[in-house]
């Protein structure tokens, strides 16, 4: 979609949400109300024009222009390009971080090493790679979606497994809010799906959480990290003890012959 047609479309949303009618814009504009209709059908119209009507809804284009923005469908992923840059600097990967946890440049500086002039610099470079919006004093909106998730195997999850999985799973998980769980089972593809949208939702639910808390004062919260995983698998430990072509632990095992 062009720039122009977004932003005549968020035009003709603002037009509506104000009930200023064609009709009541043509005669704003001394023009007929079909050459009204014909110019905002096309989804073209000059800036100069796009000014005038601006002036009747009494916005500013940097008004318009962020009601544009606002209204872009947010990614669920980076591109691999994107991810490379991300975790090609240890700091950056720890800014997207602190974003994608709706951390403000306060909360950053307050917690990390880092100046308000380094911050922002980051901010700029996320900026550019389309992770957030820089606004002004220095606040940002995220362009990421809800269910925003690192690529499965790309740069940044690849990161994880290297150098982070180890230190994540060396703890006992036994304090308050802690727990870790290893289950076993053999299920239907379908089933699995199921599975598999019901802990997506899991991580939903802890993202919207996150911010909901965000109201509470510091002291009353605690860093935490969800990891959540489901694979068909069999441990590497016990790959030699198992028979050619025996059932694992994880395949469906066929079906009974009934008795003649």
């Amino acid at each position: 979609m062009s720039t122009t047609l977004d932003l005549v479309t968020t035009l003709k949303a603002e037009l509506k949400a104000a009930q200023v009618t064609y009709a009541d814009l043509a005669g704003h504009l001394g023009m007929s109300e079909s050459s009204i209709k014909r110019i905002f059908a096309k989804g073209d119209m000059p800036l100069s024009r796009i000014d005038e009507v601006l002036r009747v809804l009494k916005m500013d284009f940097a008004e318009l222009a962020r009601k544009v923005a606002d209204a872009r469908p947010e990614r669920s992923e980076l591109t691999l390009e994107q991810e490379k840059a991300v975790v090609a600097d240890r700091v950056l990967l720890l800014i997207a971080i602190c974003c994608l946890s709706q951390w403000s440049l306060e909360q950053i500086v307050g917690t990390y090493t880092l100046s308000e002039a380094q911050c922002l610099v980051y901010f700029k470079v996320l900026d550019r790679l389309g992770v957030i919006e820089l606004r002004p004093l220095s606040r940002y909106r995220l362009k990421v979606a809800k269910t925003f998730r690192w690529r499965p195997n790309g740069p940044v999850m690849n990161f994880f497994r290297t150098h982070v999985a180890g230190d994540f799973f060396s703890a006992g998980f036994d304090d308050p809010g802690e727990m870790m769980m290893l289950v076993h089972g053999q299920l239907s593809p379908a089933a699995a799906e199921g599975f598999v949208e019901r802990l997506r939702r899991v991580g939903q639910d802890f993202a919207q959480q996150h911010v909901a808390d965000q109201k509470l004062p510091a002291d009353k919260r605690r860093a935490f990290t969800l990891v959540v995983g489901m694979r068909s698998w069999l441990f590497g430990a016990f790959r030699d003890l198992k028979r050619d072509g025996g059932e694992t632990l994880n395949e469906l095992p066929a079906a009974p012959r009934r008795p003649r």
